[in-house]
């Protein structure tokens, strides 16, 4: 049997007007100790955004979504964040913000390929 290991996701929302609380889901971060990896995947529905706001920012939305990214990602991309371990790097991106991007709720389950489940909740719960 395939060793089946713990990881947690949180989905990424774009929140294009805080005040008016409308949002959708334009992203994913995978986290799984176990393989100590940290990744999150974005897709922005263009769209979407200008249904809820004709005059948003696409330009700084896909920039805080690439942010994200390269949090994960670690390294230089990851700014001040770079040093800290894939854990840490992921509970900083999910705590609560009243941004434009903002994370949602963590949700837990069991796999075998933590980039795999990314990819897979990206085109589950965002595309």
């Amino acid at each position: 049997m395939t060793r089946r290991d713990v990881f947690e996701y949180a989905l990424l929302r774009v929140v294009p007007r805080v005040e008016r609380g409308e949002c959708f889901n334009a992203g994913v971060i995978v986290y799984c100790r176990a393989h100590s990896f940290v990744a999150a995947r974005t897709h922005l529905d263009e769209a979407k955004l200008r249904a809820l706001d004709p005059d948003a920012d696409v330009v700084g939305v896909r920039a805080a979504l690439r942010a994200v990214e390269g949090v994960c990602g670690g390294g230089e991309g990851a700014g001040q964040a770079a040093g800290d371990d894939p854990g840490r790097r992921f509970r900083w991106l999910i705590a609560p913000r009243s941004t434009v991007v903002q994370p949602g709720a963590v949700h837990s389950g069991l796999t075998t390929d933590p980039a795999g489940e990314a990819e897979r909740l990206l085109d589950l719960l965002v595309r």
